[in-house]
């Protein structure tokens, strides 16, 4: 893929997602099993708009089915998928439509509040709907009625899986066909830090007082959705959220907010304050911690230490009646962390929320600062 991006002063090159890959082999699959033409490269339109041409390997053609392969390219990004390829077998099935599964090297879905229904493939929401709808354009090029089976597979997935967090979500068995917008954009640590950097001092300089920080997209749509403010006047954090709030105390902000997930924000309360998973998933535990000060018994206990995502646990202590209790201890200790880093000089703040439960809390002075964020964003001397 030759498209580029800089970050950082760095032109770093895109990369394809496993969605994208498997989407654009179904794609290949399907015209060649309705068409009896080989395909020796396929054309796939991301989500992101971007269009590929990507060359089709390892293909076999049977009567009923087809077979091909995508190879994985994550282009400047550090990626443990780079490279796998990503099978696409289509066959004919008695039933109408389009039916996807996952096959060899694609995990299973053990644990309840991910994408996916457990028992399903890890096959994400997003790939599945690219795959059933590049497999139907072909049906329609082809005046095809037919139903069609759609399987995905990644041989040596179970492996690459070993060094992702799947094993921890309770995916087994393989990796996740992932990506919301079909391209992998490069995550160079030094020039995220240095893109936060220039948009932290495009704003102070402009006269900006009060900081609005989230770590990604969830957290703009929070902003926009739940709070009602122009989620362009967040700057994105990523993971490096300590980073971020020692650059508002060096350029003189006098306060910041930070708006985010749960399951990053719950990462701060124990004092993570770079959130990426390479450096640990202590979600469940700082979680189960502080209900068990709450008195959760120690059988719920074990199962919160089981749980794959927050909303699962929020879910799970709601019913036991110690949600509050614990949001708020949360909410404490994450403050903390984050005064800690600030020093006394800035201002800091933080509202945790979740896609499914909406805001979950928010320490003591959020409100303060929201309300001087919301008030056109006050400026003041430079």
């Amino acid at each position: 893929m030759d498209e580029y991006i800089v970050k950082g002063g760095k032109r770093l090159r895109l990369g394809y997602t496993t969605g994208s890959c498997a989407a654009a082999a179904a794609r290949a699959a399907a015209c060649m099993l309705l068409t009896g033409r080989r395909l020796e490269q396929v054309e796939l339109t991301t989500p992101k708009g971007l269009r590929l041409t990507l060359p089709v390997r390892e293909i076999r053609m049977e009567e009923t089915s087809v077979s091909c392969a995508i190879e994985k390219d994550g282009g400047d990004d550090p990626d443990v998928t780079t490279g796998a390829l990503i099978f696409a077998y289509v066959s004919r099935r008695a039933e109408p439509g389009v039916d996807i599964d996952g096959g060899e090297g694609v995990g299973r879905v053990t644990k309840p509040g991910l994408d996916q229904p457990v028992g399903a493939a890890a096959i994400n929401s997003v790939p599945r709907r690219m795959i059933r709808e590049n497999v139907e354009a072909e049906q329609r090029l082809a005046d095809d009625h037919g139903g069609l089976s759609v399987v995905i597979s990644v041989p040596g997935g179970e492996a690459l899986a070993r060094r992702t967090f799947n094993p921890r979500l309770g995916i087994v068995g393989g990796i996740s066909i992932i990506g919301t917008t079909g391209i992998v954009e490069p995550m160079s640590e030094q020039a995220l830090v240095d893109t936060i950097r220039v948009e932290l001092r495009q704003r102070r300089e402009s006269g900006t007082l009060y900081a609005l920080l989230t770590p990604g997209n969830y957290g703009s749509d929070f902003i926009r959705d739940g709070l009602g403010l122009d989620p362009a006047a967040a700057v994105q954090t990523s993971n490096f959220i300590g980073d971020a709030v020692d650059m508002c105390r060096e350029l003189g902000f006098r306060g910041a907010l930070l708006v985010g997930h749960a399951g990053k924000l719950v990462k701060l309360a124990g004092g993570m304050l770079n959130t990426h998973s390479k450096y640990g998933d202590c979600r469940m535990e700082i979680i189960a911690a502080h209900a068990a000060a709450g008195g959760l018994p120690p059988g719920t206990a074990d199962a919160l230490l089981q749980c794959a995502a927050c909303d699962e646990a929020v879910r799970l202590l709601e019913s036991e009646g110690l949600w509050e209790g614990t949001a708020s201890r949360l909410m404490e200790r994450l403050g903390f962390h984050l005064r800690r880093r600030a020093g006394e000089d800035l201002e800091i703040g933080a509202i945790m929320f979740s896609k499914v439960c909406g805001e979950l809390g928010r320490t003591e002075n959020a409100g303060e600062l929201l309300l001087n964020i919301g008030n056109g964003m006050p400026k003041g001397d430079t």
